[in-house]
């Protein structure tokens, strides 16, 4: 795979042969795939875009490594204008040799770069510029040669006593000479990468509790007196422990044996004894000490630092990919109830396409009449807009809201209505948003808020993209975290999930069409504006018709736009229009028309792909999407059922089996929503009777889960479930020599009391 050529590339932003090899060896991926997708990105592609509709040229290569390539992209771009921006430094001091500039060249780590850069950096007044100054480098320079000379040290370093200069005594002048031995010690490139492993491969992260440190809640008690080693140290202790430091109650180190560490420089510097060695042993333990051991260990923290970032924002993307992908109720009106104690529960009913058509007042729990005044508004509202469906948010009285309106749909013997509890997390961030303004001017915010959580059960992912991901509560120590590198990582999630589902081109609002492949904020009003001047779009092709929307924007967009009922049977469909002749050929060879074929997906059956004039990954695309032309790709909608007789934290006792949903999966397990207000957790040793090495293996935010209450500490406000004690212990695997209907062997127990019957026949 790796010995490939790599093909001629664009001129613009080109990467070095030796880059590309080290990419594809890397993400183990062909190399032609790699350049594939480069030039791709460089022509204004996107990761989507390419993933769905270039496959042909990239060998089906997913969205996952796609977007790995990318990152590495743009890694090396920045390596590769650093490196040239270095050895124009260097060379214009006059000290950039062939031999450096091959190294600096070679190297495809930026702190390996950075290391060779670092004796040629412009740096403050130090100890060793200090005693440059006082002339004692030729002196370091025999100290660092090593060689055996007539002359003794004493008398050698005695001809650099200088009163004048400030060096009044022989030990000074050594003192001098080992300041500027230290900083070449500490500037060695190959030295420092060695040190770095050592603290990565041995090191010991170790916190304390600061002193006079004040943990009123005792959040961070189990890291007052921690250690865990470097290399093994998860993500979500690292962030913990971050934070305690953050809100100065813990402190936290890197430790490492100085005797490790001083013993690989001893190697690295120490050639031959001499009476310079134990000048030598000076030099490298004030290295170690004053400039190696604070240096490495800071860039051992901004190491620990990524990971943990780079850990904690791939949970929170897989969390946020799971909710906005979470199965819809669908095209139903709904009534959306925003529950309050005090000042009441505001309900907004919206119709099949989200369009508010009603709000009101309901004061279930302010009044000991409240529940007798709520009954006949809240049937006329069901009665009058046809409500198939009641969506109540789990906040404050979600519980008291939720059986009431069970105990009056069971009352009023309505059915076709099931009501469901959605999760309101984010919705505050939308009543108050310029957007929820936008759509609402007149309406106060909790109204809007009542709206956004009936929109949630028919759409999540319509509505959700409205929010700040980071607002939505599927994260950990998402606060912690580099926020620009999980902005952007949360929004290609976004993107992922948008143009994964597709976008109604009439009836989406422009906060979903912005996340459309190739369509930016701006160009999603120009859309919805031009849709309500002018009416809807009757095919794709009208959208070029927008402003703003040429054809490079139309060519990435148009596979993710669907057009319901509209000139072309194809446009409510994945297939992309530059794919419209392949399915006319399709159509061709079966004597059909494109609407037979889509009306009757069967006849497919008789199509032999190596008939039709396109590539195989292309044709097998468009034959799936037709089988099943515009279906949405999301699982089918089942609301939970929690348990009626569970509506506070004291209803809650050890052994209860309960019906929940997965609301957060972290590092170390998943939270679960039982119906209380606080959800309950399951450890990741209690999700599966299987080995699993993440949560993420077993369940998935917005799943719908049995679990097994093992313990309620009302005090700490914790709940620890079980899903594990609900299932079958895992099936022992059958070993090698064991065939599957092998008599059982005999237990332990059996054996000896065969031995012991066997020794009494003998007696």
């Amino acid at each position: 795979m790796y010995h490939e050529q790599v093909p001629p590339m664009k001129e613009t932003k080109n990467l070095a042969p030796e880059i590309l090899l080290h990419i594809a060896k890397v993400l183990n991926l062909p190399l032609h795939g790699i350049v594939a997708v480069i030039e791709l990105l460089d022509d204004g592609g996107t990761v989507p875009f390419i993933a769905r509709y270039r496959k042909e040229a990239t060998g089906n290569l997913d969205e996952v490594q796609i977007l790995d390539i990318e990152e590495k992209l743009a890694y090396f771009r920045d390596l590769t204008e650093r490196r040239e921006t270095i050895l124009a430094s260097i060379a214009e001091q006059g000290k950039l040799t062939d031999e450096l500039k091959a190294r600096i060249e070679a190297t495809l780590d930026k702190s390996e770069l950075e290391d060779l850069y670092l004796p040629y950096k412009p740096k403050r007044r130090t100890k060793a510029t200090i005693a440059r100054e006082k002339g004692l480098e030729p002196l370091a320079q025999y100290l660092w040669a090593q060689q055996n000379t007539a002359e003794p040290l004493e008398t050698f370093a005695a001809r650099f006593v200088n009163a004048e200069l400030g060096v009044a005594t022989v030990d000074e002048a050594l003192e001098g000479a080992r300041h500027i031995v230290a900083e070449w010690i500490s500037e060695d490139a190959d030295l420092r990468k060695a040190l770095r492993k050592l603290v990565f491969d041995e090191g010991v992260v170790v916190s304390r509790k600061a002193t006079d440190a004040v943990d009123e809640q005792d959040k961070f008690k189990m890291y007052y007196e921690y250690s865990e080693p470097v290399k093994t140290i998860p993500s979500h202790r690292m962030l913990a422990i971050r934070r305690g430091e953050g809100e100065n109650v813990l402190y936290f180190l890197i430790e490492v044996e100085p005797e490790r560490a001083i013993a690989i420089i001893q190697r690295h510097v120490l050639r031959l004894k001499g009476d310079w060695t134990r000048q030598l042993e000076m030099a490298i333990d004030d290295a170690w000490k004053r400039l190696l051991n604070s240096s490495i260990q800071g860039e051992i923290r901004l190491e620990l630092k990524r990971r943990s970032d780079t850990e904690a924002i791939r949970v929170f993307r897989d969390n946020l990919y799971n909710l906005l992908l979470a199965p819809p109720a669908g095209p139903i009106s709904v009534l959306g109830i925003d529950p309050g104690l005090r000042t009441g529960c505001k309900v907004a009913v919206v119709d099949e396409t989200g369009k508010l058509l009603d709000h009101t007042v309901l004061y279930l729990h302010t009044s000991k009449h409240g529940n007798d005044e709520s009954v006949p508004k809240l049937e006329a509202l069901l009665r009058k807009h046809n409500v198939r469906a009641i969506a109540i948010g789990n906040g404050t009285a979600s519980r008291e809201t939720d059986a009431f309106v069970r105990e009056f749909l069971r009352d009023k013997g309505i059915e076709g209505v099931f009501s469901v509890t959605v999760s309101e997390s984010g919705a505050s961030v939308y009543s108050a948003s310029a957007v929820a303004r936008q759509e609402f001017p007149d309406l106060d915010l909790t109204v809007r808020g009542a709206i956004s959580i009936a929109r949630r059960l028919q759409d999540p992912l319509s509505e959700l993209v409205k929010v700040d991901p980071k607002s939505i509560g599927v994260g950990q120590y998402q606060h912690d975290v580099d926020q620009r590198q999980l902005q952007e990582s949360l929004e290609t999630v976004i993107e992922s999930c948008v143009n994964k589902v597709g976008v109604d081109l009439n009836t989406s609002s422009w906060t979903l069409l912005r996340f459309v492949a190739g369509i930016t904020e701006r160009t999603a009003l120009n859309i919805v504006s031009h849709r309500n001047e002018k009416g809807s779009f009757h095919s794709r092709a009208q959208v070029l018709e927008v402003p703003g929307i040429g054809p490079k924007t139309y060519e990435q967009a148009a596979g993710f736009l669907r057009i319901r009922n509209g000139d072309n049977p194809l446009d409510m469909t994945a297939v992309h229009p530059e794919s419209y002749p392949i399915v006319e050929q399709i159509a061709g060879l079966l004597h059909s028309s494109v609407e037979q074929i889509i009306q009757q997906p069967q006849l497919l059956e008789q199509v032999d792909p190596k008939q039709v004039s396109a590539g195989t990954y292309t044709v097998n695309d468009i034959l799936a999407e037709l089988r099943k032309p515009g279906r949405d790709p999301r699982d089918k909608f089942v609301a939970p059922v929690f348990h009626d007789a569970v509506r506070e934290m004291a209803d809650v006792e050890p052994g209860m089996v309960l019906e929940g949903v997965v609301t957060n999966v972290t590092k170390f397990g998943a939270f679960v929503d039982i119906g209380v207000h606080q959800d309950g957790l399951v450890h990741i040793s209690e999700l599966s009777n299987r080995y699993i090495k993440e949560p993420s293996e077993a369940v998935k935010t917005g799943q719908i889960v049995k679990v097994k209450v093992l313990s309620v500490d009302a005090k700490a406000k914790r709940i620890a479930l079980s899903i594990k004690a609900l299932s079958a212990p895992a099936a022992r695997p059958v070993r090698k020599q064991e065939k599957p209907d092998a008599k059982p062997q005999p237990t332990m127990d059996e054996k000896l009391a065969a031995l012991s019957t066997k020794w009494k026949v003998r007696s």
